[in-house]
């Protein structure tokens, strides 16, 4: 009750927003701060009965909830911390940041140009820019912000679908006959759990071969194509992959657009991963073909390090998303406004309720330019090669697959001592299957660093390393492989 709106609120509000500026700022510093761990590690029961998080009748005081903030950071895992590899998304933007401070305190709704005006225009504008990166004339097209890579890839089906059955809109499922989708073995799980969402169910999303690079293999996706056809199946959708989740591969575009264009399927991008290196003029190249999509998931919030969440769809043709999802509700979308409709860009969305994303990409790509993105980007591939080019002969080490790897993406096993001499069987699978797990638990329990590790395929447990945070050097890179072996000397 003392703090603003109360009548006389105005100085412990200010007094109260400075204090917690000062726990964000000392945590902003301990982040870039080697000396302090990545995560204070604590098992899910001991956080609980440690303190006391029920929510009562009664109001704490202002000193007890700044109490609060403190200690829910200090339990957070330090994702801009230089030596957490864990995830795709890493780092700590301090424009970003600000950004979303800035974002917070507006408070405002993505729906109309009524009442955000400056976010509606800036997500114009932006979404723009992207599509002339993906290489489509003037970046003409459509898009929306999305809450991240799973939602936009159920909006490329979405669409997809309408684009070839219109009446699905109104009619349903009922009134189509079955389609089919395709993607690769290696592609992201978000496929098959759109079209669960969708109606389309997941028996209907086949999964085409990949080669030991873990790329489509386009021969693979022709001959399934022509099996679904010849079961009476509609194929609507081909999802290719522009950097997947373990391996970080990149389907051949080209090949794939050709395919489509020969049975007249949709063809989605998914660049959620791999979409920013379309801001490297050095390593674009690995998305060539993704011009010729009909629609491109691109999350900046992965390799761009945009603070979560941001992720686009950008669509090739213009209005398809407004047909698609529109719903005319005449309480938000009146037709008898005094400025242009075309600006009202709620109607074109699933959501009703939609967070603003896009300034935070809008003021990093203003402080940064583009140059600077494709510094940062040029950066974390170049940290990449150096891990790769450290560990590729060193004893102790095996790669999961040959050969230089086309993104950040580094994948390999550790060998221990007791493990080396022996022959390829059985039993060695399965000791070498839990090697990373308990390295893994050990990192966290100490808190240095943080990576992450899973089966795939026939192949057991094994490190995926992946850089995305520009604060990373080469020294945390070697910190990580003496760290790996210092934590499995003993297994």
């Amino acid at each position: 009750p003392d703090l603003l709106p109360a009548c006389d609120g105005e100085i412990t509000t200010m007094s109260f927003l400075q204090d917690v500026v000062d726990i964000l700022l000392q945590y902003v510093a301990k982040s870039f701060d080697r000396s302090t761990k990545v995560i204070d590690f604590h098992y899910p029961n001991e956080l609980l009965q440690e303190y006391n998080w029920e929510l009562a009748d009664q109001p704490q005081t202002l000193e007890e909830i700044l109490l609060n903030c403190r200690t829910t950071l200090k339990y957070a895992i330090k994702t801009g911390h230089p030596r957490y590899f864990n995830q795709l998304s890493t780092g700590l933007d301090m424009v970003g940041l600000a950004a979303d401070w800035l974002t917070s305190a507006a408070n405002t709704n993505m729906f109309t140009y009524e009442i955000a005006p400056v976010f509606v225009l800036l997500e114009y504008v932006t979404l723009r820019k992207m599509r002339e990166m993906v290489g489509w004339p003037g970046g003409c097209g459509d898009g929306i912000f999305s809450p991240g890579g799973a939602i936009s890839n159920m909006y490329a089906m979405l669409i997809a679908r309408f684009k070839m059955f219109p009446e699905v809109k109104e009619k349903g499922m009922a009134a189509i006959p079955r389609l089919v989708a395709f993607t690769s073995e290696h592609s992201h799980f978000s496929v098959k759990k759109g079209a669960a969402a969708l109606g389309i169910g997941t028996d209907s999303v086949i999964l085409i071969r990949c080669d030991e690079r873990g790329k489509m293999i386009p021969s693979d996706l022709e001959r399934r194509i022509l099996e679904a056809k010849q079961k009476g199946f509609v194929p609507f959708l081909v999802s290719a992959t522009a950097g997947t989740t373990v391996y970080g591969a990149f389907d051949p575009l080209i090949a794939i657009a050709d395919i489509c264009k020969k049975y007249k399927i949709w063809m989605h991008v998914d660049g959620a991963w791999g979409g920013g290196l379309l801001m490297s003029r050095k390593h674009k190249w690995k998305l060539n073909g993704v011009e010729r999509a009909n629609s491109v998931t691109w999350n900046p919030h992965k390799m761009m390090g945009v603070p979560l969440q941001c992720s686009a769809l950008l669509v090739r043709e213009e209005g398809l998303m407004q047909s698609c999802n529109q719903m005319h509700a005449s309480y938000l979308f009146q037709q008898d406004k005094h400025y242009d409709l075309s600006y009202d860009t709620g109607d074109k969305a699933l959501q009703c309720g939609r967070h603003v994303d896009v300034f935070k990409l809008w003021l990093m790509w203003r402080a940064k330019g583009t140059t600077g993105f494709e510094a940062q980007i040029d950066k974390c591939l170049e940290l990449a090669e150096y891990l790769y080019n450290k560990i590729k002969n060193r004893e102790g080490y095996e790669m999961v697959f040959d050969g230089k790897p086309q993104h950040t993406n580094v994948c390999f096993w550790y060998i221990p001592p007791s493990l080396r001499g022996m022959e390829n069987n059985e039993e060695r699978l399965s000791r070498l299957a839990k090697v990373a797990p308990v390295i893994k638990a050990r990192m966290m329990e100490y808190g240095t660093t943080m990576v992450s590790y899973q089966p795939l395929g026939d192949k057991v447990n094994f490190f995926r390393m992946v850089i995305s945070n520009p604060a990373a050097t080469h020294q945390d890179i070697d910190f990580l492989i003496d760290e790996i072996e210092r934590l499995g000397q003993d297994l």
